[in-house]
């Protein structure tokens, strides 16, 4: 495998010795998504009003999950900020694709015709809504995305962070994520979830990545990172990277971080 490795990553800086330990660490990694998982994914961002997350988390949990999945839609996972000041609910849900999600018959047209849920929202919202503000974006999963399903672990928190690229870049970030980032993480202690880019007609399509870890606490993420970013074959690969990007690959201020904990009902937890 050495021998086929391109000459432009050893020539960026990146020994064979570093290509050769990257290259074991992936195998060591979780089955990919791959180019066959052609899901839409939707990730959308609640505000709750005032005094009303709680409320709105009562009505996901014993109705909008189970409607969801009446209506052929795949629940994936839900979460709340631990430092929560905009009251946020954060979920991801998945459709087989667009068409499913969107078309005349599609499954959100017909969550939202549903008489038990026009009742649940009505009665939950017989105080005020429950709800100021909503965000939702379309994705679609990485090709290095590990298989993207529910799963549940003993104890962690997520941290949700999205990467905005310089521009033109986005490819260098994806491949240095596929080839090395992952593999690294995996080494020090995190455990790689969810990999994603916005479809192509959504905002930051050519410049956003958008991910998700599993760490066992915010100490340990923070831990795992130091050790990752002091890894002198991380910064082999990084340096590599970026002499053939022309610079960083991200913009300033440009990696953004948050960590979640999971809804009792969430069936990532």
């Amino acid at each position: 495998m050495m021998d086929n490795a391109p000459a432009a990553l050893f020539n960026g800086g990146m020994t064979r010795r570093t290509f050769l330990l990257t290259t074991m660490l992936a195998t060591s990694l979780p089955a990919f998504a791959g180019d066959s998982d052609m899901r839409l994914f939707e990730m959308r961002t609640y505000y709750a009003a005032p005094g009303k997350l709680d409320d709105l988390l009562a009505r996901f949990r014993n109705h909008t999950v189970k409607l969801f999945e009446k209506h052929g839609i795949t629940n994936i996972g839900y979460w709340v900020p631990i430092e929560n000041k905009d009251n946020k609910l954060v979920y991801v849900i998945a459709f087989p694709n667009r068409e499913a999600r969107e078309g005349s018959d599609g499954s959100w047209k017909a969550f939202g015709k549903d008489p038990e849920w026009q009742e649940a929202r009505k009665a939950s919202e017989a105080n005020g809504k429950l709800v100021e503000k909503v965000d939702s974006v379309f994705l679609s999963a990485t090709s290095f995305s590990p298989a993207i399903h529910p799963s549940v672990a003993e104890s962690r928190v997520f941290e949700l962070r999205t990467y905005t690229t310089t521009p033109g870049n986005l490819g260098r970030l994806q491949s240095r994520f596929r080839d090395h980032t992952i593999a690294f993480f995996t080494k020090h202690g995190m455990t790689n979830l969810f990999y994603w880019t916005p479809m192509a007609d959504q905002k930051g399509a050519d410049n956003t990545l958008v991910y998700m870890l599993a760490h066992k606490d915010e100490a340990a993420a923070k831990a795992s990172f130091a050790a990752f970013r002091a890894d002198p074959a991380w910064i082999a690969a990084k340096e590599a990277s970026e002499k053939d990007g022309g610079g960083s690959l991200t913009v300033p201020e440009g990696v953004k971080s948050e960590f979640l904990k999971a809804a009792d009902f969430s069936p990532t937890r």
